[in-house]
Formats: structure tokens, C-alpha cells, sequence
């Protein structure tokens, strides 16, 4: 079982990120508190669960969680800040948007830049490697971003269903990589990353 946080304040949240290596679609951040007292079987890194446990445990940590906030960081910031600092940016701004201002911040990865809340009150932080599959904080802050950014996906594959996000999610699988020659990138390409092995002229949709 994962330890509910890294550190002994009261108020800690985890913040994680979803979609950092995708050619397609947001990069989505989140951060959570838990209470002291929250425990889990179930709850662990995103990407080690099912679609059905993740929607699950989305709804367990909706309902439990003291607060969390979830955002997307879309395709013109990424191109502004690039994906690791978009991904720093969104993981401020989901900890920007708590209704609890948090004592600590325990963050997965092993980057992260100084945050200063409102108040220029500087907060704590620690980088975890794998902390998705450490703390529980952080595993929630995993699964509000895999699912709310999943969820995206679905919603923009009605309108581009020729690249099959709705399956692939805007990862870089030969599906979507084939359907990129075949017809183009759309709005929601990160025109920066290299979307395909040889880079091909392609035009914006």
C-alpha cells in the first residue's frame, strides 16, 4: 500500500501531469489534498490501472479529496513555454486553483519550479522519481489527470475521428502516426515535436 504523503504537514497536496509525451491535444495537470486519514487498496500510478479502475477511483477521490483542481495546458502555450515548462505551468496552475492553499507540495518527476502563491508566500516542495507509485497524493493527482485528459481526447475524436484518439489518446503509435501522413495535422498537433520519424512537410488542417 502506498504512504498517504511524503511529508508531516497537515495540508500537503500532489500534483502530476498527463499527456507530457504526446503529438496531439493538452498537457493536463492536476493537484490534490488528501485528508490524513485517506486510504486506498486500489489507488496507484495511473498508467498501472484500468480505464474502469482509473473512472473508479476518479470518483472516490472527487468525493473524498479535502480539493483538487484538474487543467489543460493546450497547444499554444506548449508551443510558447515548451513541454516541460508547460507542464511545470500547469501543475502551478492546478495548485493555484485549490481552495486550500497547501503547506507542501509533492510533486512527481524529478523537475519543478519554485511555486509562490498569491500571497508571494513561497511553498515547499519536494520532486519524487515514480511518486504516482509511492503516495497517494500524488497517485491522485495521477488519475484526475490521466482520466480528465482521456476525456478530452474522446470528446475532440468526434470532430477528427480519422487520427482515432478516442484509442490512442494522442500518443505516437504507427496508427496515428500513419493517419498524420495520410491526412495531415490538425489544430490539436504540437507542430513542435516531431510528429513524424523523417519530418514531412505536412499542412495545418
Amino acid at each position: 500500500m502506498l504512504l498517504t504523503q511524503f511529508s508531516k504537514y497537515s495540508k500537503e497536496c500532489g500534483t502530476d501531469e498527463a499527456g507530457r509525451g504526446c503529438l496531439a491535444g493538452p498537457v493536463t495537470a492536476a493537484a490534490v489534498i488528501l485528508p490524513p486519514d485517506f486510504k486506498s487498496d486500489l489507488l496507484n500510478d495511473s498508467k498501472q490501472l484500468s480505464e474502469k479502475v482509473r473512472n473508479t477511483l476518479r470518483a472516490e477521490i472527487e468525493k473524498e479529496a479535502i480539493c483538487f483542481k484538474v487543467v489543460h495546458i493546450m497547444m499554444d502555450k506548449i508551443e510558447e513555454l515548451n513541454i516541460l515548462h508547460a507542464s511545470i505551468y500547469g501543475m502551478h496552475k492546478a495548485i493555484r486553483g485549490l481552495s486550500v492553499i497547501p503547506e507542501f507540495i509533492a510533486v512527481d518527476g524529478n523537475r519543478f519550479k519554485t511555486y509562490y502563491h498569491t500571497n508571494k508566500q513561497e511553498i515547499p516542495h519536494q520532486c519524487v522519481i515514480k511518486g504516482d507509485a509511492k503516495y497517494l497524493n500524488i497517485a491522485a493527482a495521477s488519475i484526475l489527470a490521466k482520466t480528465y485528459r482521456d476525456e478530452f481526447m474522446k470528446k475532440i475524436h468526434q470532430k477528427y475521428p480519422q487520427y482515432n484518439w478516442k484509442q490512442n489518446k494522442g500518443y505516437a503509435t504507427r496508427e496515428h502516426r500513419e493517419a498524420i501522413i495520410e491526412h495531415g495535422i490538425s489544430s490539436y498537433h504540437r507542430k513542435q515535436f516531431k510528429l513524424l520519424p523523417n519530418q514531412l512537410e505536412l499542412e495545418l488542417d
